[in-house]
């Protein structure tokens, strides 16, 4: 039997228009616009949907993810042995190529043609640069997407005690959590790009495996020679992100230009 999965995704057509008449009002030569939201809650569903309304208008709009920068396999192996073995996984901060990031940033916001890097979440790495994206059009906008976009670092006293499983069996002196919370702080350059953000808030941590493992039905039934995680897999994968996820629960709100409460559904109830 075929996988039962989510409805179509994607948000109301009104919603999508006020996002981009939001993100046309924002100044400068190519504004940056940024939607943050947990795994799962539609963050790049609704930046793919602003960025076919624009076309229809006939703007040039393109939608990057900050998931498109993380560093290879390869790469992050390397921090696994220098630094702490859960750095082998993709996800936390610390995993991102920065320079690449800002460098890919920066050409588009001057008009310059950049190709664009993207990732293989199913392979689990970045696809080689023969591969990457060449924009036909430089773009008037751009929609900048990602799961803790903007999220500052926990005090040094929220990280003492493990909050999960995977802290607890696997970081139990709390290295990787303190790395991890420090390379946040290396993100505010690439936060300084976004010239707004609109955070899309989820009722809860708890709604996240379930949106994040309907998301990775989706994307297996769409490459179906390629294997997906399972179920538990998915609930593993989230641990490594629970922290920084409800730190951004806890300060976005406060910190984000716009809160767009979600439902149970994904549904936007604000």
């Amino acid at each position: 039997m075929p996988p039962v999965l989510h409805p179509a995704p994607g948000f109301s057509p009104g919603f999508v228009a006020d996002r981009l008449d939001e993100a046309l009002s924002l100044r400068g030569r190519v504004p940056v616009y940024g939607v943050a939201g947990l795994p799962g809650t539609g963050k790049s569903t609704l930046a793919a949907q602003m960025v076919r309304l624009a076309d229809a208008r006939g703007i040039d709009a393109l939608a990057l993810s900050i998931d498109d920068f993380y560093l290879g396999r390869g790469a992050r192996r390397g921090l696994a042995r220098r630094v702490h073995p859960l750095l082998a996984r993709r996800g936390p901060p610390g995993t991102h190529d920065l320079p690449l990031a800002l460098a890919t940033l920066d050409a588009l916001r001057r008009g310059d043609a950049v190709a664009l890097p993207r990732f293989d979440k199913l392979a689990d790495t970045r696809r080689p640069p023969s591969r990457w994206i060449q924009p036909a059009r430089l773009p008037q906008l751009l929609v900048f997407e990602g799961w803790f976009l903007k999220t500052p670092p926990e005090s040094d006293a929220a990280l003492r005690a493990p909050i999960n499983a995977l802290e607890r069996e696997h970081d139990a002196d709390g290295r990787w959590r303190q790395w991890c919370n420090s390379a946040l702080g290396d993100y505010a350059p690439l936060w300084q790009r976004l010239d707004w953000l609109t955070w899309l808030q989820p009722p809860g941590f708890e709604t996240v495996p379930g949106w994040r493992w309907q998301q990775e039905r989706r994307m297996q039934s769409q490459r179906p020679g390629h294997a997906a995680m399972s179920r538990a897999q998915v609930g593993d994968f989230l641990q490594g992100f629970e922290r920084v996820g409800r730190q951004a629960l806890r300060t976005l709100p406060a910190l984000a230009d716009r809160v767009v409460a979600l439902d149970a559904r994904r549904r936007p109830i604000s």
